[in-house]
C-alpha cells in the first residue's frame, strides 16, 4: 500500500511540474511535440493536436519535448519561429522556471487546505490544552514496541505498570519516566479507531547516547488539531511556503559545501526506496500529514531543479544566462554532451542513493 501512495504522490509531484513547462510554453507559441510522464520505454500514449502525450515505463521522472530546444535554433521549416531557440530569451527562461514555480505553489496550495481543514500540530508540554493527544510518531526498528507492533500514529490512551498505577498525564516526559521507573508497562492506544493493547518491557542499550536507559523504543509527541479560516490559511501558507524553501535551501547549500569538503554526511539523504518508507509513515499519521509531507517533497524538489547542474532546470537556464550575456547561444552539441553528463550523474547518483536505502532497510 505504501509503494502505492509513493507512486501516486511522485505521479502528481511530476505531473504539476511538467504542466508548469507545457502550459508556458504553449503561452510562448512554442510547438510542444511530446508530454511525458515517466522515463521510456514508452507504456501507452495518444496524440491529440500536434503533441504526442506519452506514459512511460519509468516513473521517477517526466518531461516535455519542445521543438527545437536542444538545436542551435537554425531550423527553417514552416514553424521555425515555434522553435524553443528561437524564440524570445525571456520566453525561453520563463519556460524553464515555470516547473518550479507549478511546485512551489503546489506545496502553497497544500498547506492551504491543510491550514484550513486543520492541521495536526505539535505542541509543547507547556502550551498543550485539554484536546492534545500523545502519539507515537516514530517506532524503532527492532525495539520492544516494533516487535509488539505498535505503529506511527497511534494514540496514547493509556499507560500503567503492573501494580495498575496509571501516568495520569500523558506527556512524553511523564510516559518516558514512567517506563524507564517501572520496566514492564502495559499500554492502550487508539490505532485509527480500534483500540488496542500492548505489554512492553523496556530495554536498555537501544539509545546510543544513553546506553544504560531503558526504553521500549518509540517517539512521542503531543499532538492537537489547528485550523484556520481561509483567508489566514492561506496567508500563513504563503509564509510557511517560503520559510520552508529557505530551510531547504540552506539545507542543501549546507550539504553541497561538505561534499566538497569531505565531511559529508550522506547516511541520512533518502532516495526512492527511503522516500517511499517516508510516505508511509506520513500516510500513517492521516491524511494531512501525507499532503504536508508532499508539499515538502514538492519544494525539494523545487530547490533540487533550480540547482545549475547539466539535465536540470537550473543547468538549462544557466546557458540562457550565457546566451543573454555573451549574445551566442551555446553550441547544441556542447548542451546535447554536457545534458547527457548531468543526467548520468544524476541516474549515478539515484542508484547509489537507492543502493543506501536498501542497506538502510536491511540493517
Amino acid at each position: 500500500m505504501h509503494i502505492l501512495i509513493f507512486i501516486a504522490v511522485l505521479f502528481v509531484l511530476i505531473l504539476v511540474h511538467e504542466l508548469g513547462h507545457f502550459f508556458v510554453a504553449k503561452k510562448a507559441k512554442m510547438r510542444v511535440d511530446e508530454f511525458g510522464i515517466g522515463f521510456p520505454p514508452r507504456l501507452f500514449s495518444f496524440k491529440k493536436g500536434e503533441t504526442l502525450y506519452s506514459l512511460n515505463a519509468i516513473p521517477l521522472g517526466g518531461f516535455v519535448k519542445i521543438y527545437g530546444e536542444d538545436s542551435d535554433g537554425a531550423e527553417k521549416d514552416a514553424d521555425s519561429a515555434r522553435a524553443f531557440n528561437n524564440r524570445p530569451l525571456l520566453a525561453q527562461a520563463l519556460v524553464l522556471v515555470a516547473g518550479v514555480t507549478a511546485n512551489i505553489l503546489l506545496a502553497w496550495l497544500l498547506f492551504s487546505i491543510v491550514f484550513a481543514v486543520g492541521m495536526k500540530t505539535s505542541v509543547t508540554e507547556e502550551d498543550a490544552t485539554a484536546q492534545a493527544q500523545l502519539m507515537v510518531l516514530s517506532v524503532m526498528p527492532g525495539s520492544p514496541a516494533d516487535s509488539a507492533g505498535v505503529e506511527p500514529g497511534d494514540v496514547i490512551a493509556h499507560v500503567s505498570n503492573e501494580s495498575g498505577r496509571l501516568v495520569e498525564k500523558l506527556y512524553p516526559s511523564t510516559v518516558s519516566s514512567f517506563v524507564e521507573e517501572n520496566g514492564a508497562v502495559s499500554v492502550r492506544v487508539n490505532a485509527k479507531g480500534v483500540e488496542k493493547r500492548y505489554e512492553l518491557v523496556s530495554e536498555s542499550g537501544l539509545v546510543a547516547e544513553e546506553p544504560e536507559r531503558r526504553v521500549v523504543g518509540i517517539t512521542m509527541g503531543l499532538i492537537e488539531e489547528i485550523s484556520r479560516p481561509i483567508h489566514i490559511a492561506v496567508y500563513d501558507a504563503g509564509i510557511h511556503t517560503l520559510l520552508s524553501i529557505k530551510a531547504i535551501t540552506v539545507g542543501i547549500a549546507t550539504l553541497l559545501v561538505d561534499t566538497v569538503l569531505m565531511r559529508a554526511d550522506f547516511s541520512q539523504i533518502a532516495g526512492p526506496v527511503g522516500i517511499a518508507g517516508l510516505v508511509g509513515d506520513a500516510a500513517s499519521l492521516g491524511l494531512t500529514s501525507l499532503l504536508v509531507f508532499t508539499a515538502f517533497i514538492s519544494l525539494n524538489l523545487a530547490v533540487i531543479n533550480m540547482l545549475p547542474f547539466p539535465a536540470l532546470d537550473g543547468g538549462r537556464l544557466l546557458f540562457v544566462a550565457i546566451e543573454a550575456v555573451t549574445g551566442r547561444p551555446v553550441p547544441a552539441r556542447i548542451a546535447q554532451y554536457t545534458n547527457a553528463v548531468g543526467f548520468f550523474l544524476l541516474i549515478l547518483l539515484m542508484v547509489l542513493v537507492t543502493y543506501n536505502d536498501i542497506l538502510r532497510i536491511m540493517k
